[in-house]
């Protein structure tokens, strides 16, 4: 059994975060004391909990994660979870793809400008400012 601060400083999440994921049930914990105001955690809230936040470190939703975790309360075939996993998962990467399309045509345009100014500087017969190496690492 846990308490709400046991997975807090387990998780390094404050105790708002984990209520909210108890408001959203993901978490179910029981209550104890004097009415019900202390959560007592199971070893199921426990791995509920780290599934929740691998979830998150994968990029999906609150609700796709439950909807997932939700499964493994299920009969012991875990081929229909698997597959709802696969789909969620072949839509994030498509989801992260078309983001990086995205970035890399701004970054590619970024590009495209930066050598126009400098040709433009070169042709004023002006010397293009030169970027300092320290500020290329701290953007890499």
């Amino acid at each position: 059994m846990y308490s709400i601060s046991d997975l807090a400083r387990e998780f390094d999440l404050t105790t708002r975060a984990i209520r909210f994921y108890e408001d959203m049930g993901l978490l179910q914990p029981e209550r104890s004391g004097p009415g019900g105001r202390n959560r007592v955690y199971s070893q199921r809230d426990r791995t509920r909990l780290k599934l929740t936040l691998r979830a998150k470190r994968l990029g999906l939703s609150l609700t796709e994660a439950k909807d997932l975790i939700d499964m493994y309360d299920s009969p012991r075939d875990t081929g229909p979870q698997l597959q709802k996993f696969l789909v969620v998962l072949d839509a994030h990467k498509r989801e992260l793809e078309e983001q990086m399309a995205e970035i890399q045509a701004n970054l590619d345009e970024v590009k495209a400008h930066e050598k126009e100014a400098r040709s433009l500087l070169t042709k004023q017969g002006k010397q293009p400012v030169k970027v300092l190496k320290a500020a290329k690492a701290s953007n890499a």
